[in-house]
Order: structure tokens, then C-alpha cells, then sequence
């Protein structure tokens, strides 16, 4: 392979069409259900519908963070980028590591689930053998290695054929649920009011399984160096994303309420929608959408290997993590040294993960370890917004609500909840994501020592930006014009 450590990443090579689908991926509806939700049905029994909700609210601050953010800087690391820039360099680097962590867990998280769904097609018993569905969701990570490694045009048509079928296979099941007649529980209004909370750490632990659920739309944030117009793109992308995903998770999550018993909900673990689609249309639904369940669980293992590999790509472009990692392959334009090393440490916590335990006991350890880091670089990124726009956050009531306020709503939601829900998890869980944070200070005080010259930020400041999304403007960190707009030849895949 040759590489070139002064090449970047090929722009233009997304359009609005292909980054809103992306983020639609990154969530992954069917995944996130399957995998989630005896996890918060077992936090929060019936109010697993409010939760999801009530998280939705504050999230849309951190989309809306996320996407003031990226006018500002379109940067294949994202949060790791505006956070140093604004806040400190440090809780940047750790803003960029608990995404490094979070989405290698998810390494193990999601191709479980990946291969359990794909025994199951076969024989619903084997999906419980952990050794045989590692083997299998190694086979497809391997697989989505190689889609990645072959660069965003391949990556967004792999989407579009995954994420197609699975919406339509949701769509359909949602409008055969309304035609269901069978229930164990009547639909109560209540589901999405606080009555059924255990009180303030019970609602903190369903919205920390709940910001599980929505994570992955930012992948539009890391793709925005390969995105036309990315300072609007990207964040409009995120918005549609996560408002296409949250009907999806209240419908499914009402659905199983009403249709299912707390027991099969428990019992299906994550096979709780191959259980509900055997409910809503016996003999072939289940099946149908534990089709979707594994096509979701596929496409969302890409777009998680491109935030981590894109996140990688800048630490080492920035020389805060070995700069080999920021070297982009010649022909492919893809930072393929960082794919590989990822590609490594997966197979490598993948063996480990066998001797671990269940299915069951393993998502459900990764899930709330993953969703810590989440909450705190969200958290970081709302806190980020506020900071980049304090200085013109009085020029329209829109820059006040839109730019500051929801922004830090949502921000401060996300470190009450990490707070908040310690004190429910289990030792396992805390260990792996605090403990997964803390191995980031030992990059991070080694390579500032050498002199990185991201330890020595231009300040984000929304005040020295054009107000036109479309006028160029430089990149005064990198002292080079905005990434988004470079020429170069515009390889569209809008479809």
C-alpha cells in the first residue's frame, strides 16, 4: 500500500442525501432496539417510552451543538477539534478518546449481535452461543473493514442497500403493529409522563440507556472533510437523522409494551424483536426482523469504524497520536493505517470477549460503559457551542436559543445523567468506561510533552465567521482555508 502523510481525506465526495442516511445508520434503529431494550426496560419497566423522549429533548441540543460547531469547523475529529479550541486542549483530547473508546467497545457490542442475528436465521438456539456468534460478527466486521478501507463513495452505497431494507422492514412492522389486536398491556398516556420513574436516579439510568440509543448520528460531523457544503450539511443531516430515528424508537418501544409480556421481554433479551415480530405475524415475522436486526447491527459497525478511524486520522494528522495514523491512502483517500490499528485491537477484544460471559451479560455491560462516554464528550461539545458563541449569542433570538441555550440545556443534562446513574451501575460497567477514560491521559500527557501543536489552539470564535455558510473563511488552527471548501473533483453520490 502507498501512503502519503501529507495527503487529506477526498472532498465532496457526499451529498445532503448520502450524509442524511448515514446518520440515520449511525443511530441504527433496528440494532439499538434489539440490543437496548431489555436493558431499559429493565432500568425503567414501563417507561422506557418517556425516557426516550425525555432524552430526545436535550440530545437535540447536542445536534444542534454539533451543528453550530461544524460551521465553524469542518474537521474529520469533530468534537475532538472544537473542544480543545474552545474549552482546553486536554478536554479535547479526551472529548476525541472517549469516542476512540467508546466506539471500540462497541467493536464487541455490535458484532455480537451480528452474528447472533445471523445464527438465528438459522437456528434461534445457536444465537446464544457466544464463542460461534463472535466468530460470525467477526466475519462481517471484517467484511465492513474492508467497505470502509475502500473509501466514503463504497461506504455510502453499502448504506443505502443495508439501511433501505431495514427501514422498509420497520416501516412495515410499525403499520403491522397498529393492525394488532393481541395485547398484554394496554397503552397508557402515562408511558410518557415521570409516574412510573423510580425517582430521579431511575430516570437517569433509562436516559443514560436512552443516549445509547440516539449515538452514532455525529458520524455526519466525522465525514464533513468528504462532504460538500459540510458547514450546512452535516449538521441539517443529524437533525433529520435523529428526528427519523426517534419516531422509530417510540413506536417499537410503545409496541413492545403493549404487545409483549416483561418476561419475554426479558427473555428475548437481544432477540427482543425477533420476539415481537413472532407476536405481530406468526411464522415469518420474526425472522424478518431479525433480517433487520442484522442488516442494522452490519451498517452501523461502518459508520462506527469511520468516526473511530476518522477520529484517529485527526489525532494523528495533530500529531497527539502516533502520526502514522493520520497517513490517507493514495488511491483510496482513506486513513488507512488508522483502519488497520483498529482493525487489530477489534479482533483482538473480540477473543477476549468470548471468555466473558453471555450475550446478554456482555451488551449489557457494554451498553451502560458506552453510554459514560457518551455523555461526556456530548456533554464537552454542548459546553464547546456555548463558548464558540457567547459573543453573538444576543444578535437574533434564534443565535440565543438555537446556538447557546438548548446547546447548554443539553450539555447539562449530559453530565447530570453521568452523575446521576453511577451510583445504579454495576462495577463492570463503571470500571470499563471511567477506567477506558483514564487510559487516555497517558497519550495525551506524552505527546504534549513533545510539543504537539494542538496544545496551542487558535480559539473557535463564532464572532470571526462570515454569517454565509457558503463564504469561505480560514481555518486559523490549521492556517489553511477551510477543508470544506477546497476544490477538487466533486465525486457526488447524491442520489
Amino acid at each position: 500500500m502507498r501512503s502519503n502523510s501529507g495527503r487529506g481525506l477526498q472532498p465532496n465526495v457526499l451529498g445532503t442525501f448520502d450524509t442524511i442516511v448515514m446518520a440515520v445508520a449511525g443511530s441504527a434503529p433496528a440494532y439499538s432496539l434489539a440490543a437496548t431494550t431489555a436493558v431499559l426496560v429493565a432500568s425503567v419497566g414501563l417507561a422506557a417510552p418517556a425516557a426516550l423522549l425525555y432524552c430526545a429533548i436535550p440530545m437535540l441540543g447536542i445536534v444542534l451543538a454539533y451543528g453550530r460547531l461544524g460551521r465553524l469547523d469542518a474537521n474529520a475529529g469533530a468534537a475532538y477539534s472544537w473542544v480543545g479550541r474552545t474549552l482546553h486542549p486536554a478536554l479535547g483530547f479526551l472529548s476525541g478518546w472517549a469516542l476512540v473508546v467508546s466506539t471500540t467497545i462497541f467493536m464487541v457490542a455490535g458484532s455480537l449481535p451480528a452474528g447472533a442475528m445471523t445464527l438465528a436465521l438459522f437456528d434461534t438456539g445457536l444465537a446464544n452461543n457466544t464463542g460461534l456468534a463472535l466468530l460470525v460478527g467477526g466475519g462481517w466486521f471484517l467484511i465492513m473493514l474492508l467497505v470502509v478501507l475502500g473509501g466514503a463513495r463504497l461506504t455510502v452505497r453499502a448504506q443505502l442497500l443495508l439501511s433501505g431494507v431495514e427501514l422498509a422492514l420497520l416501516l412495515m412492522f410499525v403499520l403491522a403493529a397498529l393492525a394488532h389486536h393481541g395485547a398484554a398491556v394496554a397503552f397508557d398516556w402515562s408511558w410518557l409522563g415521570f409516574s412510573h420513574f423510580d425517582g430521579p436516579s431511575g430516570f437517569a439510568s433509562g436516559a443514560l440507556v436512552a443516549a445509547f440509543y440516539y449515538w452514532g448520528w455525529d458520524v455526519t460531523s466525522n465525514l464533513s472533510e468528504e462532504t460538500r457544503n459540510s458547514r450546512r450539511t452535516a449538521g441539517l443531516a443529524a437533525l433529520v437523522g435523529i428526528g427519523i430515528v426517534f419516531l422509530l424508537f417510540e413506536a417499537f418501544t410503545i409496541a413492545v409494551n403493549v404487545i409483549l409480556t416483561e418476561d419475554q421481554i426479558m427473555a428475548g433479551s437481544a432477540n427482543v424483536l425477533g420476539v415481537l415480530g413472532e407476536a405481530i405475524w406468526p411464522g415469518v415475522g420474526g425472522k424478518l426482523l431479525i433480517v433487520a436486526v442484522m442488516l442494522s447491527t452490519v451498517a452501523t459497525l461502518e459508520t462506527t469504524l469511520i468516526q473511530v478511524t476518522r477520529s484517529l486520522f485527526a489525532m494523528g494528522r495533530d500529531r497527539t497520536m502516533p502520526s502514522a495514523l493520520g497517513r490517507v491512502h493514495r488511491t483510496w483517500n482513506t486513513p488507512w493505517v488508522a483502519i488497520t490499528a483498529v482493525g487489530i485491537v477489534a479482533f483482538a477484544l473480540l477473543a477476549a470477549a468470548s471468555a466473558l460471559g453471555s450475550v446478554t451479560e456482555i451488551l449489557s455491560d457494554a451498553v451502560t460503559a458506552i453510554s459514560l462516554q457518551i455523555a461526556v464528550y456530548y456533554g464537552l461539545a454542548g459546553i464547546a457551542a456555548v463558548v464558540a458563541y457567547r459573543k453573538v449569542m444576543f444578535r437574533s433570538p434564534g443565535d440565543f436559543f438555537f446556538g447557546v441555550l438548548w446547546p447548554l440545556l443539553g450539555a447539562l443534562f449530559m453530565f447530570w445523567i453521568f452523575f446521576e446513574s453511577l451510583s445504579e451501575l454495576t462495577a463492570t460497567a463503571i470500571t470499563i468506561g471511567i477506567g477506558g477514560l483514564a487510559v487516555g491521559l497517558a497519550p495525551m500527557i506524552w505527546y504534549w510533552r513533545k510539543g504537539s501543536a494542538y496544545y496551542r489552539p487558535a480559539k473557535l470564535d463564532a464572532a470571526r465567521v462570515p454569517d454565509d455558510p457558503h463564504e469561505p473563511y480560514a481555518d486559523s488552527a490549521a492556517g489553511r482555508p477551510d477543508r470544506s471548501g477546497r476544490s477538487g473533483e466533486s465525486l457526488s453520490t447524491d442520489f
